[in-house]
């Protein structure tokens, strides 16, 4: 076996990350999780990229918006990440804050562009999401940003179907009054 000129194995293969970028990208995953803007922005200042996944397809701005970290959200979006990005599941970044119920996130997302519907394959919008958990407060945000309150899942539930059926009656009560308001 002959060794090139730097002392690496000449017959090694170069066919994927070697161990120490793995390290590395599980180091810059957590810090997204940890909501580190301060750390994200200079990262991203040396060139990491800002649409950076992990393995099952979540993105930065998805862990960041996922624990409830507006701040890191923000800076990731600043550096040209993708408010919609998708994971390998189909879920975007607000429909995770929606789950979590971070409203500061959302409208974080919002603001730089994320689409206010946020459906997964399944159709089911974050609108949808927040009023499931009975989530008033992201309900009220995300019809006042243009959520569509009578939109239907691939099951043909609309997202007041879902508050009802999961139980949450301050989020079925108050889309009950957005879509039995009349039209102005």
């Amino acid at each position: 076996m002959q060794d090139d000129p730097d002392g690496k194995d000449a017959n090694a293969s170069n066919d994927g990350p070697d161990a120490d970028m793995i390290a590395f990208a599980s180091e810059v995953f957590d810090v997204a999780r940890r909501g580190d803007a301060a750390m994200l922005d200079a990262l991203l200042v040396k060139g990491l990229p800002p649409n950076l996944r992990n393995d099952k397809g979540d993105s930065l701005v998805m862990l960041a918006s996922y624990h409830g970290h507006a701040d890191a959200v923000r800076v990731l979006l600043e550096h040209k990440a993708d408010p919609d990005l998708r994971n390998d599941n189909g879920q975007t970044p607000i429909a995770g804050a929606a789950f979590k119920g971070f409203a500061a996130v959302i409208e974080t997302l919002l603001d730089h562009g994320a689409s206010v519907e946020g459906a997964s394959p399944d159709g089911r919008t974050a609108l949808m999401i927040a009023a499931m958990f009975n989530r008033v407060e992201i309900v009220d945000l995300l019809i006042a940003r243009g959520a569509d309150p009578d939109a239907r899942d691939a099951g043909g539930f609309s997202a007041r179907d879902a508050a009802e059926k999961m139980g949450a009656p301050d989020t079925a009560a108050r889309l009950a009054r957005a879509t039995d308001a009349p039209d102005a």
